[in-house]
């Protein structure tokens, strides 16, 4: 063996090793076999059941450079029979070398025949070397075509190339099997996390679609802000990397509600339901009351009429108050009145017709937790780093403990749960906290609210970003700009 061709094995053996890229990977193998061999043209296949599958092709003379791009050249599959020269290498595991096809009778060369007759190429020696993992399963095959000698004329594979390329196939078919083995450990995670997620959204029927709408609206916003770099003529904002640690966040960002009690997460009303049902069977008793009192001649008709119409009065301004989303300064004060309105019971003790704690509940100017509720909403994100720390991420993925776990950090540190500051937090994370938001606001299946139109959500976006400091202001333009929902 010559030293020229030690170094091209050596570097052949120091790419592959650093390639994890399978697209990628499956060219360099390919690109690095041929010019071992110095031949004109080659193909790799893989095995998919009982086909072998072009997955790239290379024929310098006739220009053709198929595969590689994650696309799969459009060629039919090869059958697993021995007519087939490198299906027949695969099957029995060894390599065949054909000096020229044109005189070989052993195996079908009708396609090379015919695709010669077609371009006027000139397919003569060839050669199939059987790829295998490491427990000696079939994985595919590389098939090389017309070895070429100093000067460029075509000539049979030389006999002492047969076990260099051997080796390098072995090798090939070995990095090959541990990039699909990280792939699909890749893929089973990725997998898990999507399976948790749709957990935590279909565990309450009021967030059913919210991590996949931020996931589909974050993808779309990145590669969005790449193109804008590239037109810039500068490096895209996010490598593949960097999009596929910023996604993961976003899929894992609310895993804390895990823990939340769902009478909390899934709060429609202000009145809890047995508070609900307290107040109202407080009314209807009420009513009875004065019905006993005016049969026995205790109530006159017309002050029995006002008890009646005051109850029923109770009642809508609570069922006015229960569900909707920001109290007026009117409502707030018919409820004060009604909280000092009282009756007395058959103790003879005054009694609230609104008792304390159904008045405090109703009272909440906004939404439908009370203070103490949304502190247990809120230790969601607490809840969700400390989950996440139990999970050993790779180097790629260090940064989704962090991310996650920061979503609802403002700018102007009035956010939580540390009051983060700007310096303080990552561009990811003040991304993921636009998607949240702004799929909070367009949701159309929230307790408390109908869907926003999404011009009206853009609106409190900007708001918040310009007015309030709490948003990054160029990120809630380019968000508005990317229409990344649509």
């Amino acid at each position: 063996m010559k030293q020229e061709d030690v170094e091209k094995i050596l570097k052949i053996g120091v790419q592959l090793s650093a390639e994890r890229d399978f697209n990628h990977l499956l060219e360099q193998v390919l690109t690095c076999v041929m010019e071992l061999a110095n031949c004109d043209a080659g193909t790799l296949y893989l095995l998919d059941g009982e086909v072998l599958r072009f997955k790239i092709m290379r024929n310098h003379t006739m220009n053709v450079y198929a595969g590689g791009d994650g696309q799969d050249p459009d060629m039919a599959p090869v059958p697993l029979c021995r007519e087939n020269m490198c299906a027949m290498a695969l099957l029995e595991g060894r390599t065949i070398c054909v000096s020229d096809v044109k005189y070989c009778c052993e195996y079908d060369f009708s396609g090379p025949i015919r695709y010669d007759a077609m371009t006027g190429y000139d397919t003569r020696s060839m050669l199939a070397v059987p790829m295998r993992s490491r427990e000696g399963n079939r994985l595919g095959v590389l098939q090389l075509i017309n070895a070429m000698d100093e000067n460029g004329n075509i000539r049979p594979f030389p006999e002492n190339m047969i076990l260099i390329l051997e080796s390098v196939a072995s090798q090939a078919a070995i990095t090959i099997q541990n990039v699909r083995y990280i792939q699909e450990i890749k893929e089973l995670f990725q997998s898990f996390v999507r399976v948790m997620s749709t957990a935590i959204d279909e565990r309450s029927a009021y967030n059913a679609s919210h991590t996949r709408h931020m996931a589909a609206y974050g993808n779309r916003f990145v590669e969005y802000l790449n193109r804008q770099a590239a037109k810039e003529g500068k490096e895209p904002l996010f490598s593949e990397a960097r999009q596929e640690e910023l996604l993961m966040s976003v899929w894992l960002h609310d895993i804390g509600k895990l823990v939340i009690p769902l009478e909390v997460m899934d709060k429609p009303a202000r009145l809890r339901p047995e508070q609900h049902t307290a107040f109202l069977h407080r009314m209807e008793v009420l009513r009875l009351r004065g019905e006993i009192a005016c049969l026995s001649g205790r109530l006159g008709a017309e002050e029995r009429e006002k008890l009646t119409r005051q109850t029923r009065e109770a009642e809508k301004l609570v069922e006015s108050v229960n569900t909707v989303g920001f109290l007026s300064d009117e409502k707030l004060e018919e409820l004060r009145e009604l909280s000092e309105r009282t009756y007395t019971d058959e103790d003879g003790q005054a009694q609230p017709w609104l008792a304390e704690e159904e008045y405090e509940m109703l009272s909440i100017r906004k939404g439908t937790l009370s203070k103490e509720e949304r502190a247990v909403i809120e230790e969601h994100v607490v809840i969700t780093g400390k989950l996440l720390s139990q999970i050993r991420f790779s180097e790629e993925l260090s940064h989704v403990r962090e991310w996650a776990s920061m979503h609802h950090e403002f700018l102007n540190g009035e956010g939580y749960p540390n009051h983060l500051t700007e310096k303080d937090i990552p561009m990811e994370v003040r991304i993921i906290t636009i998607l949240d938001i702004f799929d909070a606001l367009t949701a159309d299946d929230r307790p408390y609210k109908p869907g926003m139109p999404v011009e009206k959500a853009l609106s409190i976006l900007e708001i918040m970003a310009g007015k309030e400091g709490k948003l990054d202001p160029k990120l809630v333009r380019q968000f508005a700009e990317s229409r990344c929902w649509a």
